[in-house]
């Protein structure tokens, strides 16, 4: 497992910690985390403060892209107690799932003084029954990535409904192909069927009215005409503006065809940013962002998924103190700035948004505002520990009406009848 770890030069980076020195000295703390973006070739870089202040290790095992799968792999090891593990980095949406496996971090987060720097909501979607079971590190909303430079030149502007959406993405999809670029496409997304899908989907459903899958109350809702809208609308996109290869797109696919100058829009993930202003795209320079475009009907809105990760540690870990030392790390401000100057993460520590160098690096900061605003969540606290089975059934149901599989009507009814059942 540990072979697998992936090693870079480390930078030199001069920060005050915020955590007390572990007193374990040169133990190895293994970290698992997602593949997305550049996270994981700057890890050796980020961690290296905290190797030299405690000469301890930090050694990460990448796990795949897809975090259906990371999660998968998180719950086959820590119900196996897996001593290897001691650090796991969490998405947002698995603290109720996961709380039982994890190291209650509120005492030692609270004298570091983390519990106050972060934004409450955050703080709160890691609290499970009173106990803070994994330390946030950046958060996320995604928006809408627009081509500043096509807009201009077809005398468009940014579509704030899905309707113009697809009309403007149509319109210069056709015109820049009638011009040579035969690979150019309108809009690229996450269509693929796994968590990715589900926050896609979310979005559309919610912007047209048709609610949260399952409310806050634990109420069902999601087999509603708004939500059948919204799922005919997106299978409309397929093969128009959309390749029928979105279907098997995650986050980094979507990336590849917008970075490469492929995409009028596109949907993803803030880190998308700062890599597509990177000496290595085509679009540097060239783009903006806004939020989510809304349906139509009673109740339309943008709405965006809130995302983030955060670290959590394993009550089953061999070095569980030192873990502990480096989550405290990984989640304190010189972290999370070096986060955002170099991989593009939005911090969830308040006075991070006030640093003049974050924001003189990433100005791009201030239009998240505006997502956030409209940022919903996953039906994670209403379902707990079923939450795992209600995203695949929906995204399993969703990618069958953008596959032409089955009807938007016929899923939806059936997959109300599935989530009574897991449910009940």
């Amino acid at each position: 497992m540990k072979a697998a770890a992936l090693r870079v030069s480390a930078l030199a980076m001069a920060a005050a910690l915020v955590a007390p020195a572990a007193s374990a000295q040169g133990v190895e703390v293994t970290v698992v985390s997602g593949a997305v973006g550049a996270a994981v070739a700057n890890f050796d870089a980020l961690v290296a403060p905290w190797e030299e202040r405690t000469g301890n290790d930090a050694v990460l095992v990448p796990m795949p892209a897809s975090t259906t799968d990371q999660f998968g792999q998180y719950r086959l090891w820590l119900a196996a107690q897996n001593g290897d593990i001691d650090l796991y980095q969490t998405d947002v949406i698995w603290a109720p799932q996961l709380a039982e496996h994890f190291v209650d971090l509120t005492q030692v987060a609270t004298e570091a003084g983390l519990i106050e720097q972060n934004f409450p909501s955050i703080i709160e979607s890691q609290t499970v029954e009173g106990k803070l079971v994994a330390i946030p590190i950046f958060t996320d909303a995604p928006a809408l990535f627009y081509r500043t430079d096509l807009l201009e030149k077809h005398g468009r502007e940014v579509p704030t409904t899905w309707a113009e959406l697809q009309e403007t993405a149509q319109f210069i999809q056709d015109a820049e192909r009638a011009e040579g670029n035969g690979e150019m496409w309108g809009f690229v997304w996450q269509g693929n069927a796994y968590e990715g899908l589900t926050c896609d989907a979310l979005e559309w459903v919610k912007s047209f009215g048709g609610g949260q899958i399952v409310e806050p109350d634990g109420t069902i809702s999601i087999n509603n005409p708004q939500a059948v809208q919204a799922l005919e609308t997106a299978a409309g996109w397929v093969g128009t503006i959309s390749p029928e290869g979105v279907l098997a797109y995650q986050e980094e696919e979507s990336r590849g065809v917008w970075q490469t100058g492929n995409a009028v829009f596109m949907r993803n993930w803030p880190y998308a940013y700062l890599l597509g202003n990177g000496e290595d795209s085509a679009v540097a320079g060239s783009f903006d962002v806004a939020p989510l475009p809304m349906g139509e009907g009673e109740g339309a809105q943008s709405a965006a998924t809130l995302g983030g990760w955060n670290m959590a540690v394993s009550r089953y870990g061999d070095q569980q103190e030192a873990a502990i030392d480096l989550a405290l790390y990984l989640g304190s401000a010189e972290a999370q700035k070096q986060r955002a100057l170099n991989e593009g993460n939005l911090p969830t520590i308040q006075s991070l948004y006030e640093d003049a160098e974050i924001l003189e690096a990433n100005p791009y900061f201030a239009r998240w505002q505006e997502v956030f605003q409209t940022a919903v969540p996953r039906p994670s606290a209403p379902t707990q520990g079923d939450y795992n089975e209600v995203s695949t059934l929906f995204f399993t149901a969703v990618h069958s009406v953008l596959s032409g599989e089955e009807e938007a009507a016929d899923a939806l009814e059936d997959l109300e009848a599935d989530l009574e059942d897991v449910l009940e």
